[in-house]
């Protein structure tokens, strides 16, 4: 299954980041979004993105939040969401596997991570 992914991410140096990791691991095609509200006007937008990348620090409307407002909508109940973030407290964990992300990465991160990450959830069924 060739996947599509949605990128969020405040910074853009670090959706480069982002887009060059799942580059070299074999995926080519993107959608950015530099906060949640324009993440989930991008998702609503295109029914061909199977897969969100999100960070959880940004203006407006967090990661967290964005990830809320995703799971609240039955159409993307399944939809996988890895949170790539510089929160790696345990607690910051726990609340976003509570709001549903499929799988959480610690920044800074390689290629190699992102790649074991996406196939994790891609080989998990949904529950």
């Amino acid at each position: 299954m060739a996947l599509k992914f949605l990128v969020v991410d405040d910074s853009v140096t670090m959706r480069r980041i982002v887009l060059n990791s799942l580059k070299q691991i074999g995926h080519e095609e993107f959608v950015e979004a530099a906060d949640g509200r324009e993440a989930f006007t991008k998702l609503s937008a295109d029914d061909g993105i199977n897969f969100v990348i999100t960070d959880w620090n940004m203006p407006d409307v967090t990661g967290l939040d964005f990830v809320k407002q995703v799971r609240a909508n039955p159409k993307y109940a399944s939809l996988p969401i890895l949170m790539v973030t510089t929160r790696g407290m345990k607690e910051d964990i726990v609340e976003a596997l509570q709001a549903k992300v499929n799988n959480y990465i610690v920044k800074p991160f390689t290629p190699q991570v992102l790649r074991e990450k996406i196939e994790q959830i891609i080989a998990t069924p949904v529950a």
